[in-house]
């Protein structure tokens, strides 16, 4: 992926994903290091907060809706609480006014695995709340793809796709 080419191969896609797995990894390792320094309840809040604002009430609109939201704002909030910049920005206010502590690792723990073990990235207003494939990429997929003969990453985790039209 580059500015002018916003997308990822299945092997890019993969290898992202690796990373946030490693970063998951280390997090993860930290923690065990010191599991006894751990504020359990401070931990459990800090890795909730981020579905129960961020991700939650935008699946239950969208659920209730019948698979399309009205409002950006449940992406919005998807983006605000699953981004690192919101979750140093919650670090930093929690470091000054509680202290810093091991319990803060909830956060890089939570967005890592979302990212490297689930494949949840940020939300684009264009898509639906819920993963589903937007038809256009699919069109995309399949005309590069054939231009290129270089795959790109699975519309769907079991790797089946919907056909697409022929253009």
């Amino acid at each position: 992926m580059d500015p002018h080419n916003l997308f990822m191969t299945r092997a890019t896609y993969r290898l992202v994903r690796l990373e946030y797995v490693a970063m998951l990894l280390t997090a993860v390792v930290l923690a065990a290091l010191h599991l006894d320094e751990i504020r359990w309840p401070a931990f459990v809040a800090l890795f909730a907060y981020i579905d129960l604002i961020g991700y939650i009430p935008g699946a239950i609109a969208w659920h209730r809706a019948g698979g399309r939201l009205e409002t950006r704002a449940y992406h919005v909030a998807y983006n605000l609480m699953h981004s690192f910049v919101g979750a140093g920005l919650v670090a930093g206010v929690w470091s000054l006014t509680i202290g810093p502590e091991w319990a803060l690792l909830a956060l890089p723990i939570h967005l890592c695995g979302d990212r490297g073990l689930l494949g949840n990235f940020l939300k684009p207003f264009g898509l639906s709340f819920e993963p589903q494939t937007h038809p256009a990429y699919e069109e995309f997929v399949a005309r590069y793809e054939q231009s290129t003969g270089m795959p790109v990453p699975d519309a769907h985790p079991d790797g089946a796709r919907r056909p697409v039209a022929a253009a």
